[in-house]
């Protein structure tokens, strides 16, 4: 299937997806695996299409990007409310310095698995993060300190979320929608360059690698260029008086 060369072990990654589609059919009930990274949910989604299973991902809220697999049986609904995912919310002192390493690393800690652990948000005072609701109890138990950090943890998050992201914008002109011209664009190096990058398999589309130089780039995809980071294109279609396409977009810090 196209994408299993990506994973150190893809033999073992397809293989818990088959098992998953197998259990729910043998079942007839849902099955949930997870959490996936963008690049894993990118690779499963044609592998379970051909399986001819019905499944969605689903990270906790609308936009996450650690997402888990829910497998459903044929014809019932994928409620996402189904889903076993909890969110946890760790409040601590303004003044304290609380990071996704130092928060991914107490729980880790706590003897719980990556694949457990959704999507990590943080703000001045407080961290929401996503897990499977079996380790909830657990962390709640278990974790008074996050690094150096006094913490206190309970069930559930108030709205809003904090940002996932921060963003910066970038806005300038391309000659075309290429992949190349776009890449250059988007990591300030020259065509030649940004060919050579692609042709390496260091860059990708909706976290996808795309060898194609000349692969048509579009509004809403995600590109991202191995060592410079990850970009979100706003808008491609804007043309100049001088023919040029107008390039918005904005990349992740």
């Amino acid at each position: 299937m196209k994408n299993e060369g990506q994973f150190a072990d893809s033999r073992f990654f397809f293989s818990q997806l088959k098992d998953a589609a197998g259990l729910c059919s043998r079942t007839g009930r849902p099955v949930f695996k997870g959490f996936f990274n963008e690049s894993e949910q990118a690779a499963a989604e044609p592998f379970l299409r051909h399986l001819g299973v019905s499944f969605t991902f689903w990270g906790g809220f609308p936009d996450a990007e650690r997402r888990m697999l829910g497998v459903f049986p044929e014809n019932d609904d994928t409620d996402t409310r189904l889903f076993p995912i909890d969110s946890v919310t760790a409040t601590f002192r303004e003044c304290e310095k609380v990071d996704h390493r130092a928060v991914l690393g107490t729980l880790m800690a706590q003897g719980i698995e990556r694949s457990c652990v959704g999507d990590i948000l943080i703000e001045g005072g407080r961290c929401v993060f996503f897990c499977r609701n079996t380790v909830t109890r657990a962390l709640l138990d278990g974790v008074d300190r996050i690094g150096g950090a006094g913490v206190k943890l309970a069930a559930g998050h108030s709205e809003p979320l904090p940002a996932a992201h921060g963003f910066r914008e970038i806005r300038t002109t391309v000659a075309s929608a290429r992949l190349d011209c776009v890449t250059a664009a988007l990591a300030g190096v020259s065509r030649g360059q940004a060919e050579k990058l692609i042709i390496l398999g260091e860059v990708m589309i909706d976290a996808c690698p795309c060898k194609n130089v000349s692969q048509s780039v579009a509004g809403g995809n995600k590109i991202t260029v191995r060592g410079t980071g990850k970009f979100i294109i706003d808008d491609l279609d804007t043309v100049t008086r001088k023919g040029r396409l107008v390039l918005s977009a904005r990349k992740y810090i």
